[in-house]
């Protein structure tokens, strides 16, 4: 199982050192990795039949409790095959799609990516693992998204893509780690089994709002929908991919497999069918005034998702089925629709429905193709897509309550709105009289890139005729996975379920949509109207008003004056500093305690204090370097007084070095520049006195506290017997806290190579003039 979920991104980085020997063409190879995946997954449908659900373990960090677990179960496997059914057709698409893209490898080496990360995810059973593999589809989506760099548009999109889903994952992880924390595993399957240990914690509500930020963000979900029609800037084969089968399916997915545990509390079932509801209408209604292909696509995609999260939020075991039947529709026609609109767009350079038509003269195996899709999409009967329908009509009618009947008339008149863009998308390009751009183009549409649109429309009419071939292959194990109603899950599809009142919507949904779309069809097309009030204009507000701030904050704070950044963080240290002083500190001399003064010490202090006056009231450089050279010295000789002759070694080298580097700098320099009047200064002084106060009252404070050395005497202890050293700072230093050390080198040798850099850019400005 680990091989199968990283094979994608053993591809990548095989794809990263060798596709520079490859050449376009080769890309079609790439394919062979998601083909042999939903080969692997198809052989373990029987496995899982049986045995209900398949768990893999893998070690990662098991000091913390966080491994590589599999779940391999009806759901995850439902979307496996989803994942790498599709993925198959969209790595066969893409290489004949992209052939003339000279980027055209780097695309596969992300795809690749997130065809693992998306495995990775739905199989997971560890929330760690599940939140790393998550992300990872947020930022290959990312790349996938901005794959045209070039164009602004793109990159813009990307960015907002990015942002709305990876800030989402970061509160998702906030609401896993939560959950897991109170039910006392980091594994999936744990805490759905404690669940009444996080639905009867007081903040349960919390808890789920985390939860419902992640996943609605993830798939679109009002008001975070905005970002999806801008990912339509991606190229088709991305479009097809991730907007239909694969990443705004993944909150689907979360919300499914935590359905079990929360199901049946209102702050569920409520907001999921409102949030549903909202969403599958808007995306309806704003999807008949759009003229562009793809974006048509991208809210009739909003929609199905709002109707995939209402049927979890309706909950009942009737309505999840239809969910799982739901999910595999849309996967087959919205792909088959997008990647017919990137043939479209690939041979005609236009995805203007307004001049677009009469192209089934060219290509009528596409049209087919097209026009089932369109039909599965509208619920058609002798189609995947009607089936469907009628369940979740019916889902909602079983219900029997008041406002359950107003849920169903919202759904019908969204499923009519769905119909006319279904056609819209899906026919009319077809039909009509050949358009001009058409017959300027005098081009035909590729066969190698029907072969994918084809293969999924005749699934589209297989699963319509033949339904049991799709339970099967998916439903059962879904069902036995998800389901508790025995019956429900053991009730068979039908191509015809009776005259009936669920046949009746069904009818008056095909009808009525069918009107409408002959009516607008008639009339002349309509200009696409810019909203003046949209959740993404909000979103760009919101992100232009925040980085206005940030620019204020950083030219505030980030001023280019080295003192004023010093005063920065001395005094927000006298913040904390003062405050753990007045809540934590309780200090009674006693100087019988303390040793007594010595001469010897006296003095040194003296010295200690002339150097410091000398060093502020100085105007030359050097002499400040000297004084402060002297302060150094002085500190390295209490270190000897007080036997700490290590300490004091350490001391007087790093002084040496640092007052040599100094005068080797500053030496050239002219002198100090009076910046700073009166009022300055004493603010500067004060600020001074009082941070050399707080620190002094600290130590003082920790003198006074008792503590029982038990880290001196771990690290007396173990110097030699666990390091062989005999010199305990050494030791702490070198082997107990190495990594520490190492990455203080690290920036070390970072600043280092900075500043040979800028001497050898001022040598070359030299050269040059």
């Amino acid at each position: 199982m680990l091989i199968s979920v990283l094979s994608g991104i053993i591809l990548s980085i095989f794809i990263l050192f060798f596709s520079n020997k490859l050449n376009a063409k080769s890309t079609l190879g790439y394919a062979l990795i998601p083909i042999g995946l939903f080969v692997y997954f198809l052989q373990q449908i029987p496995s899982v039949r049986v045995e209900n659900a398949i768990l893999y373990s893998y070690k990662w960090i098991p000091e913390m409790n966080v491994n590589l677990d599999f779940n391999l179960d009806g759901l995850s496997l439902l979307f496996c095959l989803l994942i790498s059914g599709i993925g198959s057709l969209i790595f066969v698409y893409a290489s004949k799609y992209l052939i003339k893209d000279k980027d055209i490898h780097r695309f596969f080496g992300y795809l690749s990516l997130f065809m693992s990360a998306m495995l990775g995810m739905v199989l997971s059973d560890n929330v760690i693992s599940l939140f790393l593999f998550w992300e990872i589809t947020s930022i290959s989506s990312f790349f996938l998204i901005g794959h045209y760099h070039y164009s602004a548009a793109s990159r813009k999109s990307a960015l907002v893509s990015l942002g709305v889903t990876g800030a989402g994952g970061l509160v998702l992880f906030a609401g896993l780690i939560w959950m897991a924390q109170i039910a006392g595993s980091y594994s999936i399957q744990e805490i759905i089994k404690n669940a009444n240990l996080i639905t009867s914690h007081p903040y349960f509500g919390g808890i789920l709002t985390l939860l419902f930020i992640g996943t609605f963000t993830k798939s679109a979900q009002f008001p975070f929908h905005f970002w999806l029609p801008g990912a339509m800037k991606a190229p088709t084969p991305v479009s097809a991919y991730l907007h239909s089968a694969t990443m705004v399916k993944a909150g689907i997915y979360l919300l499914i497999r935590f359905s079990p545990a929360f199901q049946g509390y209102d702050i569920w079932n409520i907001t999921l069918t409102a949030v549903g509801g909202i969403t599958l209408f808007l995306g309806a209604a704003v999807s008949v005034s759009k003229v562009d292909l793809k974006s048509i696509l991208a809210y009739t995609t909003i929609s199905a998702l709002g109707i995939m999260v209402f049927l979890i939020g309706i909950g009942s075991n009737l309505a999840i089925k239809s969910l799982g039947v739901f999910i595999v529709i849309h996967a087959l026609y919205k792909a088959t629709l997008f990647l017919i609109t990137g043939i479209i767009d690939h041979t005609y350079h236009t995805r203007n429905i307004t001049l677009l038509s009469g192209l089934r003269k060219d290509n009528r195996l596409l049209f087919v193709s097209g026009l089932i899709a369109a039909f599965s999409a509208a619920g058609i009967p002798l189609t995947f897509g009607f089936i469907g329908k009628e369940l979740v009509y019916d889902a909602v009618y079983q219900l029997q309550q008041t406002w359950a009947f107003a849920l169903l008339g919202v759904l019908v008149l969204a499923n009519i709105l769905m119909l006319y863009s279904s056609f819209t998308a899906g026919i009319t390009p077809f039909i009509g009289k050949k358009s001009e751009i058409a017959d300027e183009t005098n081009v035909k549409f590729e066969p190698k890139l029907a072969f994918a649109p084809v293969l999924l429309a005749l699934f589209c009419i297989l699963f319509g005729i033949f339904p049991q071939l799709f339970e099967a292959s998916f439903l059962d194990n879904f069902s036995q996975t998800i389901l508790t109603d025995k019956q429900i899950i053991l009730s068979r599809l039908h191509i015809w379920h009776g005259f009936n009142i669920i046949f009746i919507l069904s009818a008056i949904t095909i009808f009525l949509g069918t009107v409408f779309y002959l009516f607008r069809l008639k009339r002349a097309p309509l200009e696409e109207q810019d909203p003046r009030f949209s959740m993404g204009k909000v979103f760009y507000r919101l992100n232009t008003t925040l980085k206005d701030s940030a620019f204020k904050i950083t030219h505030l704070l980030h001023n280019g004056y080295l003192r004023k950044y010093l005063l920065t963080i001395i005094v927000f240290s006298l913040l904390v500093l003062g405050y753990a002083i007045f809540k934590h500190i309780h200090i009674t001399l006693d100087f019988s305690r303390y040793s007594s003064l010595r001469i010897y010490e006296v003095a040194v202090a003296i010295m200690v204090i002339i150097s410091v006056i000398t060093t502020i009231s100085t105007s030359s450089r050097l002499t400040a370097i000297v004084s402060m050279s002297v302060v150094g010295y002085c500190i390295c000789l209490f270190f000897v007084f007080y036997s700490a002759p290590d300490l004091a070694l350490t001391q007087f080298t790093i002084d040496t070095l640092t007052v040599v580097l100094f005068v080797l700098v500053l030496f050239r320099l002219p002198s100090f520049i009076n910046f700073a009047n009166r009022a300055t200064k004493f603010r500067d002084a004060i600020v001074s006195i009082l941070f050399g106060l707080f620190i002094g009252i600290i130590a003082l404070g920790i003198i006074h506290e008792p503590h029982p050395n038990i880290v001196s005497k771990f690290y007396a202890n173990e110097a030699y017997i666990s390091a062989h050293g005999k010199n305990v700072v050494n030791v702490i230093l070198v082997d107990f806290r190495g990594f520490d050390t190492l990455f203080e080198i690290v920036v070390l040798s970072i600043a280092g190579i900075g500043v040979i850099s800028l001497l050898k850019l001022q040598v070359q400005e030299t050269e040059k003039e």
